[in-house]
């Protein structure tokens, strides 16, 4: 696995970094969830890479609405981390297919009103945010247009409403969420688990883009690490550096066992 960053971070740093708010750490620290655990010569308080850990943790099951109490009760428990962590998992999987279901029955209910007018460029940035660019389309046109699994996508995705790109996002970020609670728990890229993700990452593509085989499965995994672009939006967005390179490695190793299987 890729190894992580181990500079102390101050608090200012933790807020901008894993998006907590300065106010929310303070809080954390009132209430003996989470103490800095070292100073600096000038007093600033400063978070070492465990109290880091502990945080995206702490993050994790406040994003699985557990409150703060729960959380304090599980986090005593270091020895049962690790079964904490997969219940949750258990409980995001299920979670993933019940809002999949229920946005497939809004979309059922809406296109039962609405036409099937294709979404707009406004749309897709009300719906992916920041993360949509303009010029992506065309840059990938040049890179993987002479390609079939290029042509298959742009023959699906010219027609998808509005509803079906707000579908698709919330399982990318299922998808997404899965993930990274594995690689915050520091499971082996390699492990059944992570493969089980990886799979479920290609599934997806494969879903609502093009035919993912192994050999477009570890070209896509390739891009999470040559492309900064796709690093910073894994390692980046959720304060996790490695994230991306374990996301690739994941990949791979699952591309691995479809060969094998083939």
């Amino acid at each position: 696995m890729t190894p992580r960053a181990d500079s102390r971070w101050t608090v200012g740093d933790v807020a901008a970094r894993l998006g907590v708010t300065v106010r929310t750490l303070h809080h954390y620290d009132e209430i003996g969830l989470l103490h800095p655990s070292e100073r600096a010569a000038n007093g600033y308080r400063l978070y070492t890479p465990e109290d880091r850990t502990r945080l995206r943790t702490i993050v994790l099951w406040r994003r699985l609405e557990i409150s703060l109490e729960e959380i304090a009760a599980m986090l005593q428990d270091d020895d049962d981390t690790g079964t904490h962590l997969r219940r949750q998992r258990d409980a995001v999987m299920a979670r993933r297919d019940e809002l999949t279901e229920l946005v497939r029955a809004i979309d059922n209910a809406l296109e039962a009103t609405m036409n099937n007018t294709p979404a707009s460029t406004e749309d897709m940035r009300e719906i992916f945010g920041t993360t949509f660019n303009d010029g992506y389309p065309a840059e990938a046109e040049q890179l993987w247009g002479d390609t079939q699994e290029w042509k298959q996508s742009a023959e699906r995705t010219k027609h998808y409403t509005r509803q079906q790109w707000e579908t698709i996002k919330v399982e990318s970020d299922a998808v997404e969420l899965t993930l990274l609670a594995l690689f915050e728990a520091d499971v082996a890229s390699d492990d059944p688990r992570a493969l089980d993700a990886a799979e479920g990452h290609r599934l997806h593509m494969e879903t609502w883009f093009y035919d993912c085989g192994p050999r477009m499965l570890r070209n896509l995994a390739h891009l999470y690490v040559q492309d900064a672009r796709f690093t910073a939006s894994y390692d980046d967005a959720h304060g996790a550096p490695g994230f991306a390179a374990w996301v690739s490695e994941a990949m791979l190793a699952r591309a691995d066992v479809l060969d094998a299987a083939s």
